[in-house]
């Protein structure tokens, strides 16, 4: 018998990855979703149902008679009424909407290093619902990435879209901080797998190469063949100068919580590899088109 699975935001970054593993798997797919996209990125059909956290007695008729539910909502910044302690509410009532739907087994995306002191709300947050999904009584894994890169990937392309515009790229304090990027079709992969044991575990989604961010920001450089020099500056002048450029192109460009989360060395693991792809490979394979367009935030999740 066919095995049913739903995820939120199958038409978005890692959703659509995740998607494509299950479909190549066999498990028929529902999506909850506020953001409709192409059907035909898929080679089978999503039944697609709106991610109204309003309504959770819909909620729970949309999971009912799936065994997983896979879920990547979240929020990167406060944006109007879209708050990070909204983020969690929301997604409080989306575990518990599964559980009374009788989802068997969840897989939820956190972050690396999650902590429920933490002064950024995006690690407090995370921490919050881990703790939340814990208490459920469903079966679970979390699952913690760290930065992920990709074709459609935020972070890198836009480092290397300033890096071909810019006379000269700042990055924060001395640069020397650990990131740890993740390949988002590994994350998808890793995921896949993971609804499909029994076990409750907490797994840390992370590539084999850690790097300086420093060295990051030169490597993406080196690899499109430009010559911009690269300036270490205060974390308030790469947030200020990031408002200045968020208005020229109409986006967040970065906040000052994600200077803190970065340079505080909170994208890195302690554990070993769990994914495989290399980033320097994968960015000197895509040298050509990696930052020849912008990827505007906004755009992608609130228009």
């Amino acid at each position: 018998m066919t095995e049913t699975h739903v995820l939120t935001g199958a038409f978005g970054y890692t959703g659509r990855y995740l998607t494509k593993r299950l479909i190549a798997r066999g498990i028929e797919v529902r999506t909850l979703t506020n953001h409709p996209g192409d059907p035909c990125l898929f080679s089978a059909p999503v039944g697609v149902h709106p991610l109204d956290f309003s309504r959770s007695l819909d909620l729970a008729a949309s999971l009912r008679g799936a065994r997983v539910l896979y879920n990547t909502y979240w929020v990167r910044f406060d944006h109007g009424r879209t708050t990070y302690a909204s983020a969690v509410e929301n997604t409080k009532v989306l575990f518990d909407a599964a559980r009374d739907a009788g989802v068997e087994r969840v897989v939820h995306v956190s972050i690396t290093n999650p902590s429920p002191g933490s002064p950024l709300p995006y690690f407090s947050g995370k921490a919050d619902l881990e703790a939340h999904l814990l208490s459920s009584g469903l079966s679970h894994a979390i699952v913690r990435p760290t930065v992920l890169f990709g074709k459609e990937d935020i972070l890198i392309n836009n480092i290397a879209y300033l890096l071909r515009r810019l006379p000269l790229f700042g990055v924060p304090g001395d640069g020397r901080y650990a990131i740890q990027p993740v390949f988002v079709d590994d994350l998808a992969a890793l995921m896949a797998d993971l609804g499909s044991r029994p076990d409750d575990l907490v797994v840390d989604a992370v590539g084999p190469e850690t790097y300086a961010y420093l060295d990051l920001v030169r490597l993406v450089r080196d690899a499109i063949g430009v010559s911009t020099p690269i300036i270490r500056a205060p974390g308030w002048l790469v947030v200020l100068a990031g408002r200045i450029l968020g208005r020229l192109v109409g986006d967040v460009v970065i906040t000052s919580d994600e200077v803190r989360g970065l340079s505080s060395g909170l994208l890195v693991s302690h554990d070993e590899p769990t994914c495989r792809t290399s980033f320097k490979g994968w960015v000197e394979a895509h040298r050509d088109t990696l930052g020849t367009r912008y990827a505007n935030e906004l755009t992608r999740h609130y228009t």
